[in-house]
């Protein structure tokens, strides 16, 4: 796919009278000519709208921050460029990355409204890096820029019937991201496959990942981390049940495990949220600098934001002694407790299968990612799984193998 090729699409299919996934484009982009030997080639890309790239807007989704021009790009960006890709423009997104308030719907924001499935359109494009989800379900562009604090790429991954990876936490540079939680964060890829996804990861990095090859499938061991399965719908079970069946036919082991959601996760986003975001601002071209502007932008104006505030009400109200608290002192403790814990109980294994909803992969800054394969489900979207790990090239070697497999399951 050429970059005018991905604008033209981009013009037909992303505007808010079809999937209001694009929120800003670069028309000269399709004007860039990058060296052909370069690892991405020219690949268009689009960005999530907390990403700085210069010469457009980062806004997070809200109009509080509508004036906020990036004059540099963000050093994953940087990377990308260098790497031959070339940035098309900005996606839309859930607001301040489904930090806004609770209950609101994945994909809205009030700078772009809301994101349209690109499958389905009674379905949710899922948060908070819908835009740049629908955009490659949509063939808009062959890859897309997320961010992920807690499933924001590999749920809507998964809820889009493509692939997503999230990076351990500080494999990326947090600079020039409008963040929720620099413990937590990470930026992350979105493409058709898992191959494309870590191409672009590896584009984004400092250092290029070395070269991967899938791991023998006769020897992979597997967890399945069976906590909260009773959530999963019939179909994913059966989907599942199908998978592990082949695997195991193949000579893989599968292990059964439980690790629960991890409860102070919303500790750790709550407090660092305000201190974080105003050290981004610090130094953006935003005119609004603190939280208290930005909370007093929309009580101004609360038709800027129909579903509330309440999650920027309680970083800016309810986190006495900020990052000195012993609340959140405690919750870093018991993050680190976790780590360790986590980690021995992973050591094992080449990768872990999530079924029901999780957090303690994004508790402790391990890699996620999301998978898919053929078969789809009533809603016509291709079925994935989402896997997680404790050693980064461990499992992308494994979720490379895994792949393969869920192409066999009909």
């Amino acid at each position: 796919m050429t970059p005018l090729q991905a604008l033209t699409l981009a013009e037909q299919l992303g505007g808010r009278d079809r999937l209001n996934c694009i929120a800003e484009l670069d028309r000269s982009a399709a004007e860039h000519t990058p060296a052909a030997d370069t690892p991405l080639g020219g690949m268009p890309v689009l960005v999530k709208d907390n990403i700085d790239v210069r010469g457009m807007h980062t806004t997070a989704g809200s109009l509080a921050l509508g004036d906020n021009l990036a004059t540099e790009d963000a050093p994953v960006i940087a990377n990308l460029r260098k790497n031959g890709a070339i940035l098309l423009g900005k996606t839309n997104m859930t607001e301040f990355a489904n930090f806004t308030t609770q209950g609101m719907p994945g994909g809205y924001s009030s700078r772009g409204g809301q994101v349209v499935h690109a499958v389905n359109p009674a379905l949710s494009p899922s948060g908070s890096s819908s835009g740049s989800a629908v955009a490659v379900a949509a063939g808009i562009v062959p890859a897309a820029v997320g961010t992920d604090t807690s499933f924001s790429v590999v749920a809507c991954a998964q809820h889009n019937g493509i692939c997503g990876l999230k990076p351990p936490a500080g494999a990326l540079s947090s600079q020039g991201i409008i963040p929720i939680a620099r413990t937590l964060d990470s930026a992350g890829s979105l493409a058709n496959n898992l191959t494309d996804c870590l191409r672009l990861y590896s584009a984004m990095r400092d250092d290029p990942l070395p070269a991967l090859e899938a791991l023998p499938v006769n020897g992979l061991k597997i967890g399945v981390n069976t906590a909260n399965q009773e959530t999963v719908s019939d179909g994913q079970k059966q989907f599942l049940s199908d998978f592990l069946r082949t695997l195991r036919s193949c000579g893989g082991a599968v292990q059964s495990i439980c690790q629960e959601p991890a409860p102070l996760l919303p500790v750790v986003m709550k407090y660092e949220f305000r201190p974080h975001l105003e050290d981004y601002l610090r130094t953006s071209a935003a005119s609004r600098k603190t939280l208290a502007e930005i909370v007093a932008f929309y009580e101004a104006h609360p038709e800027a934001m129909k579903y509330g505030i309440n999650l920027l009400k309680a970083a800016l109200e309810d986190t006495p002694g900020g990052l000195q608290s012993p609340v959140y002192l405690d919750a870093m403790e018991n993050r680190r407790i976790a780590i360790k814990k986590t980690a021995q109980e992973l050591s094992g294994l080449d990768a872990v299968i999530m079924t029901g909803p999780t957090s303690i992969m994004h508790f402790c800054g391990f890699a996620s990612l999301c998978i898919v394969g053929h078969r789809k489900n009533a809603d016509g979207m291709r079925r994935g799984l989402i896997l997680y790990g404790s050693d980064e090239i461990r499992l992308y070697r494994a979720a490379l193998a895994l792949e393969k497999l869920l192409k066999n399951i009909a």
